[in-house]
């Protein structure tokens, strides 16, 4: 299992936290979001990573290789990152994604690291956590069919449809990463979709047969950090054993 981790973004709505740091590179507590994700990823056993880096790209690469100086790494620049969105990135991680078992996360996430555990061991190849909290237009929404299968997952549904929110981490196995970079290329050289969110290529996969089933993480602790208020807040509702 490898884990590709997305840090291209601006993070625009974080100003000015984040006018001269990544928003990846942020602190809570005495560690910044990045170091977490590493250091819950490394506790649930995976050793192999690819970033894809954006703005302040050299910050990033610099931290990772000198807080963990042994760490098998790929960095990958994205150096569109202020015209084109997620897909773009994951679509730049060809190379070291297409065909592999991989773990996909924003960069920006905090969470608790027992979110890890349950994806790697849910017994589905294909896995995408959600969170349940009401729903609004801005969330990435989920809905699903009888059997748990992910239908749709995408801003623009009616909140009323979904069960929850997309927390921004998914297992795909081999046989899913043939399919999505193949999906991929037609969206990026034929369609020129690359100013689109990745998980409109998860839904174009579902008419082919390749879909998610959900992991409800909802009694674990996650915390969205989209504005220097979310950021403030996520300082308190941090869990004393995960500050």
């Amino acid at each position: 299992m490898k884990a590709l981790i997305l840090a291209a973004g601006t993070a625009s709505r974080l100003r000015p936290l984040t006018e001269h740091t990544p928003k990846c590179l942020l602190k809570i507590g005495d560690r910044s979001l990045l170091q977490r994700s590493i250091d819950a990823l490394r506790s649930n056993g995976i050793e192999r990573f690819c970033i894809v880096t954006g703005y302040l790209h050299e910050m990033i690469e610099q931290f990772v290789t000198e807080h963990y100086p042994t760490l098998n790494v790929v960095f990958i620049h994205n150096p569109i990152f202020a015209s084109t969105n997620n897909i773009y990135s994951l679509w730049l991680a060809r190379s070291v994604a297409e065909g592999e078992d991989v773990l996909l996360l924003d960069s920006d996430l905090l969470y608790d690291p027992a979110i890890v555990g349950r994806v790697l061991s849910a017994p589905s190849p294909n896995i995408l956590t959600l969170i349940r909290h009401e729903l609004g237009e801005e969330e990435m929404k989920v809905v699903v069919d009888a059997h748990g299968d992910i239908l749709e997952v995408n801003k623009t549904c009616n909140p009323a449809d979904a069960i929850g929110e997309s927390l921004g981490i998914e297992k795909m196995g081999c046989e899913y990463t043939k399919a999505l970079y193949a999906e991929l290329e037609c969206m990026m050289n034929t369609e020129h979709l690359e100013n689109k969110y990745y998980e409109m290529a998860f839904e174009r996969l579902i008419a082919q047969g390749y879909r998610f089933r959900v992991l409800d993480a909802s009694d674990l602790f996650s915390c969205e950090l989209d504005t220097v208020a979310d950021f403030e807040n996520a300082k308190q509702l941090i869990p004393a054993e995960l500050y």
